[in-house]
C-alpha cells in the first residue's frame, strides 16, 4: 500500500492552486511532447504497423491536453476537499493519493521518450501497463475523498486503457522492434545526401 511520501510529491502549493494543478500537467505533457519531435513522432506512427481502430495522429494532442487538464482539476478537487476534512482517515487519503498522483504523472511523461525517442516499445508497454495500475488505485483513493475528482480521472483512465491496447498491439505486430523500421534514403533523385525513411511510410500525395 503506497502511503504519503513527500519527498517524491508534487509540493503542496501545486495542488491547493487550481491554475497551478492543472498547468503544471498541461506544461509538462506539451514540453515532453515538443522535446521528442511532433514530427518525426508523427512519422514513426504511421509507418509502423498497428492494430485495429489506431485513431489519426492529430488526435493525439487535443486529447491529452484536455486529460491532463481534467487529470489536473481533480488533483486540485481533491486535495482541497480531503485536507480540509475534519477526518484524518480523509486527510491520510488525500495525501496518500497526492503521491500517487506524482507517480502516475512521472510515468505518464517517460512513456513518450521510450516510445517514440528511444524506440523500446518492450519498455514502454511495462511503463504503460504500470501506470494504468497506478492510476486506478488512485482513481478508487480518491474516489473516497470526492466524487468529482474521481470521476475528472474516469476518462484519462479509460483512454489508458485504450493506449495500452495500442503499445501493446503495435509492438506485436512489429515483433517489438522499431529500430528496423529505418532506411537510408537520398534527399533528392541527383543529391547525394542521406536521409532517414521508414519501411512502412505511406507514399506521399502530389
Amino acid at each position: 500500500m503506497t502511503t504519503y511520501v513527500p519527498s517524491i510529491t508534487l509540493p503542496d502549493a501545486v495542488f491547493a492552486n487550481p491554475a497551478a494543478s492543472i498547468l503544471v500537467p498541461v506544461g509538462l505533457g506539451l514540453g515532453v511532447g515538443y522535446s521528442v519531435s511532433p514530427k518525426s513522432t508523427q512519422k514513426t506512427y504511421l509507418a509502423l504497423k498497428q492494430p485495429p481502430y489506431r485513431p489519426p495522429p492529430q488526435v493525439f494532442g487535443p486529447t491529452w491536453t484536455t486529460l491532463y487538464a481534467l487529470m489536473g482539476y481533480s488533483a486540485y478537487r481533491a486535495w482541497t476537499t480531503g485536507t480540509a476534512s475534519l477526518n484524518p482517515n480523509t486527510v491520510q487519503l488525500t495525501k496518500q493519493g497526492a503521491t500517487l498522483f506524482t507517480i502516475q504523472l512521472g510515468l505518464n511523461l517517460i512513456w513518450m521518450p521510450l516510445f517514440f525517442g528511444l524506440k523500446r516499445p518492450v519498455e514502454a508497454t511495462a511503463d504503460i501497463v504500470a501506470l494504468t495500475a497506478v492510476t486506478g488505485y488512485l482513481t478508487y483513493i480518491w474516489s473516497q475523498v470526492d466524487s468529482v475528482a474521481a470521476w475528472c480521472l474516469a476518462p484519462y483512465l479509460g483512454w489508458l486503457g485504450f493506449a495500452t491496447y495500442l503499445s501493446v498491439g503495435t509492438g506485436h505486430l512489429n515483433n517489438w522492434n522499431f529500430t528496423n523500421k529505418e532506411r537510408e534514403t537520398k534527399t533528392s533523385d541527383t543529391g547525394s545526401g542521406m536521409n532517414k525513411d521508414y519501411v512502412n511510410k505511406a507514399p506521399e500525395q502530389k
